[in-house]
């Protein structure tokens, strides 16, 4: 019997070991991304128009990294706040900890290189090596082109310094270790020719993240078999909120929608006056989708993500869009 007590006290003593000594090389060496690059980006008129677009209204940097106005419908970005940060997200809209959207504008930015800045962006690292909660989609933009990361940074370097000291997050266990397992090496791409418009399509949706809430999404795994069909849920003061179906289904999706349709549902709120219509969130159905950010694409891309989206195969999905 003393033998089955000490055998089995070796057996709890190995796997405690094993399990103390993966957390600290979880904390220790994780993320292991390399260094950030020896990079010195040379600003240019056009990377600096370039990266504006992308960061305002493609990839929507400063969509979270500014303050929202949720008195008006679809949370339009507040003026004076451009890239400021302070945002948070945390339990209430279903977060595992409490996530603060950092300072980036040359206030937030002034003590980072340009190379560390790119691999934050691209990998999900900080300048100090802890990871970024991956509401920021590194994922999507390690496959951009390196071009277009640039660009942003350009734009970023422009944008008005803002003094906004930013708390640390703080990430409930079992985050608090899997977030350091999270970032990895970027897979750059060339940016498509224009006159691919299903290829352009697609790599216009992979900067603007589109498949992020337009997926289910359940304790930290998306659904990969219904990418794009819908069904991500968010907390509203009034329900829960699901995203729809964009897939070209025709009973459940956007199968009967003409490409005139599409980027006309973005083109209206290009209308300040449509873009800002009072709404009371407390009461009323609110939506996530940053509205007046993403109408500032041009109809040729808006277009090219209609003709990319129909290149996939539909998926029948319902979606119930509010529940109490």
């Amino acid at each position: 019997m003393r033998k089955f007590f000490r055998i089995t006290g070796i057996v709890m003593a190995v796997i405690i070991l094993v399990i103390f000594g993966g957390a600290f090389y979880v904390k220790k060496f994780l993320p292991d991304v390399g260094d950030a690059p020896d990079l010195k980006i040379v600003s240019t008129p056009e990377k600096v128009a370039r990266g504006k677009y992308l960061a305002n209204n493609v990839m929507l940097c400063t969509d979270c990294h500014s303050n929202r106005e949720w008195n008006y419908y679809a949370g339009p970005v507040k003026p004076g706040t451009l890239g400021k940060g302070g945002d948070v997200f945390d339990n209430k809209e279903g977060f595992p900890g409490t996530i603060y959207a950092p300072n980036i504008t040359p206030a937030g930015l002034s003590q980072w290189t340009d190379g560390e800045i790119f691999r934050a962006i691209t990998t999900g690292v900080k300048k100090d090596g802890a990871p970024i909660f991956p509401i920021m989609p590194h994922d999507n933009y390690g496959l951009l082109d390196t071009e277009d990361i640039e660009s942003v940074i350009s734009y970023l370097r422009t944008l008005p310094a803002i003094p906004n000291t930013i708390p640390e997050s703080n990430y409930e266990f079992p985050m608090s270790f899997i977030i350091h397992t999270i970032p990895k090496k970027a897979t750059f791409s060339k940016r498509p020719d224009e006159n691919n418009s299903v290829a352009k399509g697609k790599y216009l949706i992979t900067a603007a993240s589109c498949g992020h809430c337009h997926t289910p999404f359940d304790k930290g795994t998306y659904d990969m078999a219904l990418k794009y069909a819908g069904g991500r849920k968010f907390a509203t003061p009034v329900g829960t909120l699901s995203t729809p179906n964009i897939t070209p289904d025709k009973e459940t999706g956007i199968g009967n929608w003409s490409k005139e349709m599409f980027v006309d549902k973005f083109r209206v709120y290009r209308d300040s006056a449509y873009a800002h219509r009072p709404v009371n969130i407390e009461k009323e159905i609110m939506t996530m989708m940053p509205w007046s950010d993403y109408a500032g694409m041009t109809d040729a891309d808006l277009g090219s993500i209609y003709d990319y989206l129909f290149s996939l195969q539909p998926i029948k999905h319902s979606v119930v869009k509010l529940q109490k």
